[in-house]
């Protein structure tokens, strides 16, 4: 199968904060304060909803192009929550500083529902985890 992204985490030693490279960008996790980390970088939940985002806009942004639509400023706010039965739900709010007429956005309404990131959240993925061979971390 070919590969569609990669990403590594390496610890670092202040508790939670962990060093992430994705293709060839460094990034940063950590937790709260109030979750035991120092609040040094985005959350595991914060890149969930960041990934969601990012595809969400993109996608629309090569649609819009695609279609001569000027978005503008476009703005996609994302809220992860829990309902009383511990299961988790994404609202996603979208905005263009645009006029753009309700068949517009019914149409963007329908594409961000197909992005590939929110069908890859939305039907799951396979995840397998292995055991390394224990060689150092270079």
């Amino acid at each position: 199968m070919p590969r569609v992204s990669f990403a590594t985490v390496v610890s670092t030693d202040s508790n939670y904060l962990h060093r992430i490279h994705a293709g060839h960008f460094a990034m940063d996790a950590d937790e709260p304060a109030k979750l035991g980390g120092q609040g040094a970088g985005p959350a595991p939940f914060d890149y969930y909803l960041a990934s969601l985002a990012a595809c969400t806009a993109i996608t629309l942004r090569m649609y819009a192009q695609h279609k001569g639509w000027e978005l503008g400023q476009f703005r996609a706010e994302l809220e992860l929550i829990r309902d009383e039965n511990d299961r988790l739900h994404v609202r996603r709010t979208l905005h263009s500083d645009q006029p753009l007429s309700d068949d517009q956005w019914q149409r963007l309404l329908d594409i961000v529902a197909n992005t590939p990131v929110t069908k890859a959240m939305r039907e799951g993925v396979d995840i397998t985890s292995t055991r390394g061979d224990g060689s150092p971390l270079g």
